[in-house]
């Protein structure tokens, strides 16, 4: 902070800081290129505009994740369409999205829900044989991997990540967006600076807007990107302990508790989730029934869906899925004590 204030330069067109970033990330990713932004959000919209996305077209994405997966879409005139999920961990079904590609589909958005993986592999050939993009969310899953050990984030035509404040590191705010398409990463680069190739002057190439990452924003990425590795390796080390510790547990479960998982929160499949989460919350453990309080297409804020377009989506926000949040700092008797008050739930 005190280098970027010495520097009197704050803003990301004119610093070095956002460009090491953005370097930074490309190698921890093994990608060409990393774009910087101003949020996860802005990540997901340069890459949705990138994509070449516009009116008319469809994308398809999950129904259970945050609103900023579906904006960048609703923001760029499209139409977004919700595909089901699996419903043992509620990424995306691989068949319910290609029974959702139509000629009008540009891209689909996969979500790594709370650190898992979804099926990047499939999804890949679905889009490959159809002609469309593949774009990552790993908002949730910095370093996470699939279960044959390929990172997550590095299968997509473009991956997006978070540093928001939830997020397993955060600069406050931030976005990152990597790929190996140079074609890609200069029309990202485009639309975060307003359509501004600063190279040639003032000449705006292309629709764009001002996702600009600042220089302030920027230097606090760059230490916590030196940080993940062991950020994400505590939460696996105490997520695995709980996973241990509750496998015998009746009535819950921890859905594909692989070593490659990254552990945002950890979700569990329970019988009742409202239940549940009242009575841990009377021990002292949060818990958040469904994640969301309803899928993404039943907010005001898009219309035209119907209740029940994806019945394993609803069901697991209705009923089964439990949300524990968790953290890099969890020790072994924070993970018994939440343990111990699993037990006791399943036991009532």
């Amino acid at each position: 902070m005190l280098r970027v204030l010495d520097s009197a330069v704050l803003c990301g067109a004119f610093g070095r800081e956002a460009r090491e970033l953005e370097c930074e990330m490309a190698r921890l990713y093994g990608r060409a290129e990393a774009v910087s932004s101003s949020s996860g959000t802005a990540a997901l919209h340069l890459a949705v505009a990138a994509a070449g996305v516009g009116p008319g077209d469809e994308v398809v994405t999950t129904p259970i994740s945050d609103f900023g997966t579906v904006a960048p879409v609703l923001a760029q005139g499209a139409r977004v369409v919700f595909a089901d999920v699996r419903e043992d961990d509620g990424n995306l079904d691989p068949d319910a999205v290609e029974a959702a590609i139509t000629p009008r589909t540009r891209a689909v958005i996969a979500v790594h829900l709370f650190g898992g993986a979804a099926d990047t592999v499939r999804l890949r050939e679905i889009c490959d044989r159809h002609g469309v993009l593949l774009i990552e969310d790993c908002a949730q899953a910095w370093l996470g991997e699939d279960g044959e050990g390929r990172l997550l984030g590095t299968i997509g035509d473009i991956a997006c990540f978070s540093l928001q404040q939830y997020k397993h590191i955060t600069a406050g705010d931030g976005g990152l967006s990597i790929t190996d398409d140079p074609a890609l990463a200069t029309r990202m680069r485009l639309f975060m600076d307003k359509g501004w190739d600063r190279a040639e002057g003032r000449i705006h190439r292309t629709m764009g807007l001002n996702y600009r990452m600042t220089e302030l924003v920027a230097a606090v990425a760059r230490v916590q990107l030196t940080r993940v590795a062991g950020v994400v390796a505590r939460r696996r080390a105490s997520a695995r302990l709980l996973a241990d510790a509750v496998a015998a547990l009746p009535g819950v479960t921890v859905p594909r508790p692989y070593p490659g998982h990254a552990w945002w929160v950890v979700p569990l499949l329970v019988d009742d989730n409202t239940r549940w989460a009242a009575a841990l919350e009377g021990l002292g453990v949060p818990a958040l029934p469904g994640y969301l309080e309803r899928p993404l297409y039943a907010n005001p804020a898009l219309s035209g869906y119907p209740p029940g377009l994806c019945p394993r989506a609803e069901r697991l926000i209705d009923r089964t899925l439990l949300v524990l949040p968790w953290n890099e700092a969890y020790r072994e008797d924070d993970v018994e004590r939440i343990a111990q008050a699993l037990g006791k739930v399943a036991a009532s």
